[in-house]
């Protein structure tokens, strides 16, 4: 199909590849302000979508469309790809970035209808809807077999508490279930404002009637339910994962719910997709949808609408609302603060690692010159390494504060130009219910970005690869003793700085090494005398 608004040689060029509804880009279609020139073209192969994107200066898509470089790259004239939708795995992001092109989303469109799905789900689920209509259908008139159970007076388990989690908590405690949700970023008091109880993944897993999932899929959430986490369950838990498949193993799940430990599951996601030949799906324990969670008319409309809007918007101010990719400031202040994004981010990344209590409070200082610049492309840089352990690549320079602030995170920046002995200094500190940490980092000329400050602790550490942050009692012989740890271990140490407040008080050992550690390592470590604590560090 193809349709155009207009064909005025002057005219901004909106390529639509993917079906979008009407409604969703009628605020393209209305605008008068600008010249669009609106143009759908949907089922393209990336061949013949390269043949017609040279002159183009905005490219929607949904899902469907893979924007890969090869497209990018013929793309002569592209400033802005808009995804109607959440994820943009389909999208080339180091290739837009590399030339310059703002990838923009909609990140709030299909909440309610991904929470409305999970309910849905839920009661589905608990109820035997599904399988009382399929025996019905084939002329069977069962009661007996599919007795259910109420949803009130039930303890849901919410693990990931971000927009969609909160939307099916609330919606849970309007059937009068307990909630307990679990999120890295969750602290005591949001969870009292919201009206559920925080707790632990594990807490959950032992407490829980019903157990739903909304986190992403990282290397820290691939798995998180398997055996083990199953082993702890109550026996008839169900299971709900309405979020992203591999967060939950499939083989576990399956082993879990043949062994009559786990009483049901309702998947809208899967590892592999389309999943029909899922082994999961032999199961009568199991309902499943087809990866619906977002369709709906009004989540299409929604997200389409969105980005339509900020379309709009960028070539009104030159700004968007919900960047992926790059920061939305003049290219002029980007100048000025760039070589430090780096720097940033590293040492919120370095403090992540650090603690394991929801982050309550984040306090990030510039002094010396870089006092004089506008920081705050810097401030999200820190932010975005302070939280993409937890959110992955969803994460970005722009997002992060926005991010930060929806979990509760508290962010004050300060400025003053004495820098104490380097020219520029960072410091970013964390303060969590029963922690306080900081790190402070700078850029040497011609060596690049070092770490010079870890809990006011003096080091010089390059910030990257593999490092061990090590406290302890300063005394005689811990260095070696650690060291020997190590070798037996067969982990090399590339460079060691250490650190202390006064002779025989507390010192800080940061450690380079060649390999990534195991936490068997770190507990091996830990065991040392006069050793406090070890922590694992990648950068």
């Amino acid at each position: 199909m193809v349709t155009k608004t207009s064909t005025a040689t002057n005219a901004i060029n909106v390529f639509i590849a993917d079906p979008l509804s009407e409604d969703g880009i009628f605020p393209l279609r209305q605008e008068t302000e600008l010249n669009l020139n609106v143009i759908v073209d949907t089922g393209l192969t990336q061949d013949q979508l390269i043949s017609k994107i040279e002159d183009v200066d905005v490219l929607l898509v949904r899902s469907q469309t893979k924007v890969t470089r090869e497209i990018i790259q013929a793309a002569k004239n592209l400033k802005l790809i808009g995804r109607a939708g959440v994820g943009v795995d389909n999208i080339d992001l180091t290739a837009a970035t590399e030339h310059g092109i703002i990838v923009v989303n909609a990140p709030d469109g299909n909440t309610n209808s991904a929470a409305e799905h999970t309910i849905a789900m839920m009661t589905s689920l608990a109820r035997h809807i599904p399988q009382a209509y399929n025996a019905l259908k084939n002329g069977i008139w069962d009661r007996k077999s599919y007795v259910g159970v109420e949803l009130k007076g039930k303890t849901l388990g919410v693990i990931g508490f971000g927009r969609i989690g909160v939307e099916v908590a609330y919606r849970a405690k309007g059937q009068r279930m307990e909630v307990l949700a679990y999120d890295p970023f969750l602290t005591e008091e949001r969870a009292e404002k919201l009206g559920v109880k925080k707790a632990s993944v594990e807490e959950i897993c032992v407490a829980a009637d019903f157990i739903t999932v909304h986190t992403p899929l990282l290397p820290d959430t691939k798995n998180l339910l398997n055996k083990e986490k199953f082993a702890m369950m109550k026996d008839g838990v169900r299971i709900i994962n309405c979020a992203r498949g591999g967060i939950i193993n499939e083989d576990d799940l399956y082993d879990a719910i043949v062994s009559g430990k786990v009483a049901g599951a309702a998947l809208d996601v899967f590892v592999e997709e389309p999943a029909t030949d899922n082994k999961l799906l032999t199961l009568p324990q199991v309902i499943a949808t087809p990866h619906l969670g977002a369709s709906t008319v009004e989540a299409q409309e929604s997200v389409a609408v969105d980005v339509s809007n900020d379309i709009i918007k960028f070539f009104k101010t030159g700004t968007v609302t919900n960047p992926v990719n790059m920061p939305s400031i003049p290219k002029e202040l980007l100048a000025q603060v760039e070589p430090f994004f780096e720097l940033a981010e590293k040492l919120g990344a370095f403090l992540s690692q650090v603690t394991e209590e929801a982050i309550k409070e984040v306090n990030i200082s510039y002094a010396g010159e870089v006092a004089n610049y506008d920081v705050r492309p810097l401030t999200s840089n820190g932010l975005k390494g302070l939280l993409k352990k937890n959110h992955g690549d969803h994460v970005n320079d722009v997002n992060a504060r926005y991010l930060s602030e929806r979990v509760g995170i508290k962010i004050n920046e300060h400025k003053t130009t004495t820098a104490k002995g380097f020219t520029n200094l960072i410091t970013v500190e964390i303060k969590t219910k029963n922690e306080v940490h900081s790190v402070a980092g700078t850029l040497l000329n011609g060596l690049g970005a070092r770490i010079v400050k870890v809990e006011n602790y003096v080091v010089d550490v390059v910030p990257n690869g593999h490092l061990l942050y090590i406290k302890n009692t300063d005394k005689p012989g811990a260095i070696g003793r650690v060291a020997t740890k190590l070798a037996e271990k067969d982990i090399n140490i590339a460079t060691m700085q250490v650190g202390r407040d006064q002779v025989g008080g507390t010192a800080v050992m940061m450690l380079t090494i060649d390999n990534e550690v195991t936490d068997e390592d770190l507990i091996y470590v830990g065991q040392l005398e006069n050793i406090d604590e070890v922590k694992a560090i990648t950068l």
